[in-house]
């Protein structure tokens, strides 16, 4: 039971937040508001996730959870390097267009 509850503040804080930031994220918002209401749903019957579990094949209820948890992980963690891989990019476009500004604006007039 007392696990139950701290979980259900955890997971209360995720929809409040996720509710927050809706403006600036929708997409991301709303997929975070879906996973956390299912995460009260399972922490609140957990014989329905072991009931799932069993019906894709896997045993128990936890380890349907502790793998989708994963993927949704790997997925947020490529999602994460491609936008810094693109910001660097960005970076390294500006960089040097003010290098370039710089060095026409160091010539000497004719």
């Amino acid at each position: 039971m007392i696990a139950q509850i701290g979980l259900s503040i955890l997971l209360a804080g995720v929809l409040v937040y996720a509710w927050t930031e809706y403006r600036r994220a929708p997409v991301i918002s709303i997929l975070s508001m879906l996973v956390a209401t299912a995460g009260l749903y399972f922490v609140w019957l957990p014989s329905h996730a072991t009931r799932l579990a069993t019906l894709v094949g896997i045993g128990r209820g936890v380890d349907l959870i502790i793998y989708v948890w994963v993927v949704i992980s790997l997925i947020l963690l490529l999602n994460l390097h491609l936008k810094l891989r693109s910001q660097s990019e960005l970076i390294t476009i500006l960089m040097r267009e003010i290098a370039l500004a710089n060095a026409r604006a160091a010539e000497p007039s004719k």
